[in-house]
């Protein structure tokens, strides 16, 4: 069992919900929250009015709630305001919400009891997973909607999984051993007024953002050596020049992917000082090698570093955003030694910006690996047969995966609109400016997974296209090539291609062909 860290990271928070790691609390941690706790105590005892301690919500605020009703009042909270919609966020996905929720209530400024924040670690700890609707958060007053499902449960209401099962969130404590909290002032609202939701599946998507984007370098790579471009596109000399972080590291990936490449630098090339007599068909074939060589690449091939690169650094930039949030403290209000402070810390507007940019910026890797792929296909712009099959014509070999990647980058194009200019007001104008943060995320997800299958089917048609080649590709294209082609054969004639775009979809999305290939090159950047 791992003591909650003070400061989570990506790596710490993907640690966590990717595996059955339990969590509890420092002695440090437990104090603040008991210290919270009885601050609100004290302030119940003013009898002044504090929001969402004994007043209404949102529009209502100005409503003074009875004293012997101030319990009454969060259950209510938490019942009116489970009303999402749509399927349930993931398992990972409601793993992180409940990981990052601890996270910020273990900081003592939310006025949470102890025994109510231990009942939900034992709700993580056992996976006693809340069903969560993907829809209905605006990520303003934070995630309302389904940080309410979440709270169900605790309370022994609501729906939630357990050892694989969706039963009633009663039934589920029951099975599992813990006994539903009754909320006391103030633990409702501490419980959803925050932005756990978006910042989890935030968080998941620069995860999978991330391994795509060195995925893309390895896919590059490929069609590099495939359609014989010039491994001095990456020379380090041009790169100290326009010396992007983002630039540098791929064109860095790129000479180790590359790196003992036949293709780009045939058997015995290296050879032709060292000897005065030189076999004729060893001649030959150095001589053809030095006459195919292009002045200039296509941009998609040659300018790889400088479009990959950007995209690099703005995930470093995302990265800084969502450890800042997973790291705070975002409900409302805000319990200080002496006062109880409203504020709006629960706005997503970092997430939605951050997760718009996301979007925006990783359908620009999906519209150049589409780009590339139509090079490996069209045999005017190579020296492979036409679709990369031999009986062209008769067969249409891969022809129509091209099509595949031109629909899902229409949808990534109309995905990138930043929901964050969208904001439409609610509860009576109160909240009149929303930052729409759940629906920057979820299409952001979508568009992760669709460009997974864009960058799978140019790993695809690399691989095919290597058939044509008699020399070994360098050393980790050789290991891309072998991972593919332990789960799909070359394509000798026309067969049902589905099946081999999804099992390569798979190695992409869960890192087999990136974790195999930095076992052979070391750490792609």
């Amino acid at each position: 069992m791992g003591v909650m860290n003070i400061y989570a990271t990506i790596e710490d928070f993907v640690s966590y919900i990717k595996t059955n790691k339990t969590i509890r609390l420092s002695k440090d941690q437990e104090k603040a929250v008991a210290e919270s706790a009885k601050r609100i105590e004290k302030i119940i005892e003013r009898n002044a009015p504090v929001y969402g301690v004994n007043t209404g919500f949102g529009a209502l605020c100005d409503k003074i709630i009875r004293r012997e009703d101030i319990k009454q009042l969060q259950t209510n909270l938490i019942k009116s305001h489970a009303c999402g919609v749509g399927q349930p966020l993931s398992k990972e996905e409601t793993k992180g919400t409940m990981f990052l929720l601890i996270n910020s209530l273990a900081k003592g400024y939310s006025g949470i009891r102890p025994s109510t924040l231990d009942t939900l670690i034992q709700m993580y700890n056992k996976e006693v997973l809340p069903v969560i609707p993907e829809k209905g958060s605006l990520g303003a007053s934070g995630d309302l909607i389904p940080l309410a499902h979440l709270a169900l449960v605790l309370i022994g209401e609501g729906k939630a999984y357990y050892n694989n099962k969706m039963l009633s969130g009663k039934t589920a404590m029951k099975k599992a051993c813990i006994k539903p909290v009754s909320l006391e002032a103030k633990e409702g609202l501490a419980l959803i007024n925050g932005t756990h939701a978006i910042t989890s599946i935030a968080a998941l998507n620069l995860y999978y953002a991330n391994n795509l984007s060195k995925t893309a370098d390895i896919a590059a790579a490929m069609t590099l050596e495939a359609l014989k471009g010039s491994p001095k596109n990456f020379d380090t000399r041009i790169h100290a020049l326009k010396p992007h972080p983002g630039q540098k590291q791929t064109a860095e990936n790129m000479r180790r992917l590359i790196e003992g490449s036949r293709i780009l630098s045939p058997k015995y090339y290296t050879c032709e000082a060292k000897q005065n007599i030189i076999p004729p068909h060893i001649k030959k074939k150095i001589d053809q090698h030095k006459q195919s060589k292009k002045v200039q690449d296509p941009y998609s091939i040659r300018c790889t570093p400088q479009i990959h690169g950007p995209v690099k650094e703005e995930l470093e930039h995302i990265k800084s955003v969502l450890e800042t949030e997973m790291n705070s403290v975002t409900d409302n209000p805000l319990v200080f030694e002496d006062e109880c402070i409203s504020g709006g810390n629960f706005h997503g507007q970092y997430i939605a910006t951050a997760m718009d940019n996301l979007a925006s910026t990783l359908t620009i890797i999906g519209s150049v690996s589409e780009r590339r792929t139509e090079r490996l296909l069209n045999k005017d712009y190579s020296s492979l047969p036409a679709f990369l099959t031999e009986n062209n014509g008769l067969n249409s070999g891969l022809m129509i995966t091209q099509y595949l990647s031109a629909a899902l980058l229409s949808i990534n194009k109309i995905l990138s609109y930043p929901a964050s200019n969208t904001s439409l007001p609610v509860s009576a104008n109160q909240e009149d400016f929303v930052s729409m943060a759940m629906t920057s995320s979820s299409k952001a997800k979508e568009v992760i997974k669709n460009l997974e299958y864009v960058i799978a089917i140019e790993l695809l048609c690399a691989s095919q296209a290597l058939e044509f080649h008699e020399d070994p590709p360098g050393r980790g294209t050789s290991k891309a090539y072998q991972v593919i082609r332990e789960n799909v054969k070359p394509l000798k004639k026309d067969r049902t291609l589905y099946q081999d775009i999804e099992k390569v979809y798979n190695l992409v999305h869960e890192k087999t062909i990136l974790e195999e290939v930095e076992k052979t090159v070391g750490k792609l950047r």
